[in-house]
């Protein structure tokens, strides 16, 4: 009993898809970060969420990794943008956990996913100022080597 409420109301978005990458469940923690409700998005395929630019890569790592159950992320987080049902887009980290049978094969993939897009708005403001600083300092040293240059003589 609670463990489905916690996977049901866990404010991440957790969601299952088959091998083929039909969406199969949804939470309202996915409703939430993407928009699509749940009769929206079971039986959709994951392009849902995934922009259109970086399906072609998705789909090739998903295959594989569906194909041979290895995958190089089976303890870091991920890190990819997604789409939402208003066609903005939203930075997730997100695990996957590979769903097998008690014959070890592979059915569905899990996936766990958090909306990081204010974290991320927020380190890259912070990378642009560090960059316009550092181009000032480099700016600043090189007037006090040019001036040195030309106080202390050639």
């Amino acid at each position: 009993m609670y463990l489905k409420k916690l996977i049901n109301d866990a404010p991440e978005a957790i969601l299952i898809s088959d091998k083929e990458g039909v969406i199969t469940f949804w939470n309202s923690g996915a409703e939430r970060i993407f928009g699509h409700t749940v009769t929206e998005a079971i039986g959709q395929s994951l392009d849902l969420i995934i922009p259109e630019n970086l399906r072609g890569r998705h789909w090739d790592g998903y295959r594989r990794v569906m194909a041979t159950g290895e995958t190089k992320y089976k303890t870091g987080l991920l890190t990819s943008p997604g789409v939402k049902k208003d066609g903005s887009r939203v930075s997730l980290e997100f695990s996957m956990i590979l769903l097998r049978d008690e014959n070890n094969t592979i059915h569905e993939c899990a996936s766990i996913m958090r909306d990081v897009t204010e974290r991320w708005n927020k380190e890259k403001e912070l990378r642009e100022k560090l960059s316009a600083c550092l181009a000032k300092c480099a700016d600043q040293d090189s007037i006090l080597r040019s001036r040195q240059y030309w106080t202390n003589g050639r």
